[in-house]
């Protein structure tokens, strides 16, 4: 897989396991809101919603605080007022990096994300600097040994998606426009295929290849973003070694 679905489906998975002890609730609610106030409370009509609930379950997350997180959102209950930020910068070695946050105090977010980039040998530019490198796209992993390479091409191919990767030895990699996202995603599985990513990422043009301490240095930048809890999304153009990983 590409850099980029590598760090997502690795984050993917410690997620659901820092979800059991409860430290990504916060993140879900946010969502949760925010979608709910951005496209209303019909998960039907609402992609972006069904995402956060799906989310939600997978955390665990009680129905009622599910409940009451929508209903914030759609106004029936009071509640923070939350604003949609992305930061951008560079870390090591002058990797791109855009950091997607919730906050209810841009001030502080700004200034405590500004820290982070520093304290680990990059810094936080203006906007525009890095996102022109970057494209949304939907990202889909699938376990080669789950399907045929021609029977998932087949498939994804029907569903919208835009191109299949097979170079990785583990895992095919779909892409799709995020528009063609959920209909993939359905149609996968439906067909009963387990997906061991699903998720609407920001895809670099190009990539930069660390190794060694470099490469660290950005794991631990990319680990410090993840963990502040107004972050949501931390996106980069770095390429890192499967042993590093």
């Amino acid at each position: 897989m590409s850099g980029h679905s590598k760090w997502a489906g690795i984050k993917h998975k410690k997620a659901i396991i820092d979800a059991k002890r409860g430290k990504v609730f916060t993140r879900i609610i946010r969502e949760l809101t925010i979608s709910a106030r951005s496209g209303g409370n019909n998960p039907e009509h609402n992609p972006r919603l069904r995402k956060a609930i799906d989310d939600a379950k997978a955390a665990n997350m009680p129905s009622d605080n599910m409940k009451k997180a929508i209903q914030r959102g759609t106004g029936e209950l009071p509640g923070v007022n939350y604003e949609e930020l992305i930061y951008e910068g560079y870390g090591p070695c002058g990797v791109a990096v855009m950091v997607e946050v919730t906050t209810d105090n841009k001030n502080r977010t700004h200034a405590e994300i500004r820290k982070i980039f520093s304290s680990h040998g990059g810094n936080l530019g203006e906007t525009g600097c890095v996102g022109w490198m970057f494209q949304q796209k939907g990202c889909i992993t699938v376990e080669k040994s789950r399907i045929s390479e021609d029977d998932i091409i087949s498939i994804a191919l029907q569903s919208g998606a835009e191109d299949v990767k097979t170079e990785d030895e583990k895992c095919y990699e779909i892409l799709t426009l995020p528009a063609d996202f959920e209909k993939t995603k359905s149609d996968l599985l439906e067909k009963n295929i387990a997906l061991e990513l699903a998720e609407i990422l920001m895809v670099p043009s190009t990539y930069i290849k660390l190794e060694g301490d470099d490469a660290k240095k950005m794991i631990s930048l990319m680990e410090e973003l993840e963990a502040h809890e107004d972050v949501k999304n931390v996106h980069s153009n770095v390429d890192l070694p499967e042993d590093v990983l």
